[in-house]
């Protein structure tokens, strides 16, 4: 019965070590120390460049000068300084900094200097780049020919060129936030340099006088022009004026019209008149409402204001009016209502109403006589306002246009005054060349190169190498997506890890030392008995070494399968990988060698069908094996091979296999009843039975025998096997992953394996242990010695 493995993650969780906080300084500090050569190699090759242009770069001189540009130098000659505030003076100084870097002035300091036939300044030094391409177009000149350039053409195109590179050496800025304006040039010669910028300063001082002058003589000559018009003009305008007027009648009185004033005084009486009508309307209207309501009524309403005039008969009538109906009230009350003086009484009080309506008649009548004069009245003065305002329409049409005339000729008398007060002010200063500006610094010849600067270019080459050589360290980093530290084992893939198995070779730095004098002492096999097989070295590292941390690593997966796979005396171990070349054969052979030498009967089978790189270690190539046997063509004893050494029994693929390399059905000869069959024979008459398997990845081979085997050590190249590829496989083959023992990281560059891992972790006190391994080997030496 086969023996399970107890898988390691299903003992020791699989946890992803998080780093303390945001930042894992140790880990970031491994890889400062891991990648520090390559850093160093890229800070030396930059520094090694900025040296070569150091040594290879012209060296260039600069001279400067400062100018001030002072508004106060020509208050004197001004009657009013213009004001200031700093908008206005940071376009004034904008406006300095672009006339200093004009092509006009650049050609005034060339015909200044006669630069124009100084080699200098039209050939000056070139870079490798600029001579590349001035060759390319006097190539192209070859073979295009243009029309003959005369002499004056050519002086003129050196003119033009030595301004353009005079322009493009020129260096011009404010200096801070002041009214300074620096000037820098820059060239291989230093007196040229300073001769150049002294020039610039004294053309741009020549230039601002020049423009002062030109500006104020032309301005002279056009207010000329234009004061001898506005004069013209004005005349004209007067006279047309007084003109219009005379013809139109236009007479003033006390600044305003005739006309005008008769229609106020026609509008104030009309106001007076329909007031005086809407008064005589109201009381003709009352007094006519009071009539219409008959005798009866018309006598108890006639009540009349004092405002009314004098009307004491109505007043009187109505008292007697009402003293005889009160004492006619009084009788009826007493004596009854058909009493004669009663009679008497209300016969008098008849009469007394009759002559109150009577009056209120006469009253009404005279009331509407006066209403209608007063409306007689406001309709002549309406009828005298309309004739009034149509005379004076006409009349202030005309003063329109005669308020235009005078308009016209007051602005044009204006318009002469002004420009007769400028151009007295500029023909005064005419005579005052005073320039807004001065040198305050001068410019002096350069005693050392301002460029290159030695010091800033080492210093930039060295930042832009350590740049480059971290981004590139970054990079590399960021591609790290593979197995180098115990612990990435435990954490991607949840398997313990057996330990680290070095890049054996008698030459590679990672070889221990007691591993690599082993393999120095004798590079041939020891003497076989004759006939007998020979396995080369590499398969039996663990006996020429026994006291190797390269053993310890064997002796680790040996100990785990003891304790992991018990129940059984007999044990089928599969050796796996993800891909091939990983050195998966070799850790089989050294495994299998290691089981031999501790006295346990040992069976290495090399199932690695489709690559047996067990069998290519025998020599002489074996005839028979594996193939054979599964295939009925030999009986499996018939095929192994016994070391002498060791005892270790190896059943190859088969020399048929070894000898063609042809297509085997490989996978289904692995999950055949005849490899089931062998592994139940192997089991009773060995304690291990040790498999190479075929690589994961490529082909089917290890998942067809994983039935078959009890456990399997899975073998990872250090540092090149992808680890998600590993991941992936074993995921996706939950049968092998459960069977997995563990894994070991092969072909370990051990000099290399520390800068991997944080401080603290085991892999940087792999030299203490080496110390132990060299001690243990020395004392056996003694004992061989003796």
């Amino acid at each position: 019965m086969n023996q399970r493995s107890l898988p390691f993650n299903s003992v020791v969780p699989r946890n992803v070590e998080e780093p303390d906080g945001f930042i894992d300084l140790d880990r970031l500090f491994s890889v400062v120390l891991r990648r520090a050569r390559m850093v160093g190699l890229f800070v030396a090759l930059f520094i090694a460049l900025g040296v070569a242009y150091l040594v290879f770069a012209t060296p260039l001189y600069t001279s400067a000068t400062q100018v001030l540009l002072d508004e106060n130098l020509s208050k004197f000659a001004e009657e009013q300084a213009p004001p200031q505030n700093s908008a206005l003076l940071d376009t004034q100084i904008a406006s300095a900094v672009e006339i200093l870097k004009s092509g006009e002035l650049a050609l005034r300091v060339v015909d200044k200097m006669n630069l124009a036939d100084n080699d200098t300044v039209l050939n000056p030094p070139r870079s490798p780049f600029d001579v590349v391409k001035d060759g390319l177009k006097s190539v192209t000149s070859i073979f295009s020919s243009g029309p003959e350039i005369s002499e004056d053409m050519a002086r003129n195109g050196r003119r033009q060129k030595a301004a353009a590179l005079l322009q493009q050496g020129l260096a011009v800025e404010r200096v801070t936030r002041s009214s300074v304006v620096s000037l820098a040039y820059r060239s291989s010669d230093p007196q040229l340099a300073a001769g150049i910028v002294r020039t610039y300063a004294d053309a741009y001082l020549n230039d601002q006088l020049n423009a002062n002058f030109e500006a104020t003589e032309r301005a002279s000559v056009w207010l000329q022009e234009r004061l001898a018009d506005l004069r013209q003009r004005t005349q004209t305008a007067s006279l047309e004026v007084e003109k219009y007027r005379s013809e139109n009648g236009l007479t003033l009185a006390r600044g305003e019209l005739m006309s005008e004033q008769q229609l106020a005084d026609l509008n104030s009486q009309l106001i007076i008149a329909q007031a005086d009508s809407a008064s005589a309307s109201a009381r003709y209207k009352q007094f006519q409402a009071i009539v219409d309501q008959g005798p009866e009524t018309a006598v108890k309403n006639a009540t009349i204001s004092a405002k009314e005039g004098d009307n004491s008969v109505i007043r009187d009538l109505r008292t007697r009016y009402l003293a005889v109906s009160k004492r006619e009230q009084d009788v009826s009350q007493s004596f009854g209502a058909d009493h004669p003086q009663a009679v008497s009484l209300r016969k008098e009080k008849t009469d007394v109403g009759r002559q109150i309506f009577q009056e209120l008649q006469q009253l009404t009548a005279s009331y509407r006589n006066e209403y209608e004069v007063a409306r007689s009245r406001e309709a002549s003065l309406r009828e005298n306002i309309e004739g009034t305002t149509g005379r004076n329409a006409n009349a202030n049409v005309s003063l329109v246009h005669l308020r235009e005339l005078e308009q016209r000729a007051a602005a044009l008398k204006t318009l002469y005054e002004t420009y007769l007060n400028r151009y007295e002010q500029a023909s005064q200063q005419r005579s005052f060349p005073i320039a807004k500006a001065r040198v305050i610094s001068s410019a002096g010849v350069p005693a050392s190169p301002s460029s290159p600067k030695k010091t800033m270019v080492l210093a930039l080459s060295a930042v832009l190498g350590l740049m480059a050589g971290g981004a590139f360290a970054a990079f590399q980093e960021f591609r790290e997506r593979t197995f180098r530290l115990e612990g990435d084992v435990r954490a991607i893939l949840g398997h313990r890890s057996f330990g680290y198995i070095p890049l054996v070779g008698p030459r590679h730095p990672g070889t221990t030392d007691l591993v690599r004098a082993k393999l120095m002492k004798n590079k041939m096999p020891p003497p076989v008995t004759q006939g007998a097989p020979s396995f080369e070295r590499l398969s039996r590292i663990v006996l020429d070494a026994p006291r190797s941390s390269f053993t310890e690593t064997f002796r680790n997966a040996k100990l785990a399968c003891d304790r992991m796979l018990t129940g059984n005396g007999s044990r089928v171990i599969g050796i796996a990988s993800a891909v091939p070349d990983e050195g998966k054969s070799i850790i089989a052979a050294n495994f299998a060698a290691l089981l031999a030498a501790s006295g346990k009967k040992t069976l290495l089978i090399d199932a690695d069908i489709r690559k047996p790189g067990l069998s290519k270690m025998i020599n002489p190539p074996p005839k028979a094996g594996l193939v054979e046997a599964l295939t009925g063509q030999a009986s499996w004893p018939a095929g192994i091979k016994i070391d002498q050494q060791t005892k270790l029994a190896i059943l190859p693929v088969g020399g048929e296999a070894v000898d063609r390399n042809g297509p085997y059905d490989s996978h289904e000869l692995l999950a055949s009843p005849a490899m089931a069959e062998l592994i139940d024979n192997a089991r009773k008459s060995f304690d291990y039975v040790v498999v190479d398997l075929a690589a994961l990845a490529p082909v089917v081979d290890a998942k067809a025998f994983a039935p078959l085997a009890d456990g399997f050590l899975y073998v990872a190249e250090w540092g090149r096997t992808p680890s998600r590829l590993v991941r992936d496989l074993l995921h996706s083959e939950p049968q092998i992953n459960a069977k997995i023992l563990g894994v070991i990281l092969n072909k370990t560059d051990m000099q290399e394996l520390a800068k991997y891992s944080d401080f603290g972790g085991a892999e940087h006190y792999r030299h203490r242990y080496e110390k132990y391994y060299i001690e243990s080997a020395g004392t056996r030496r003694k004992t061989e010695a003796a």
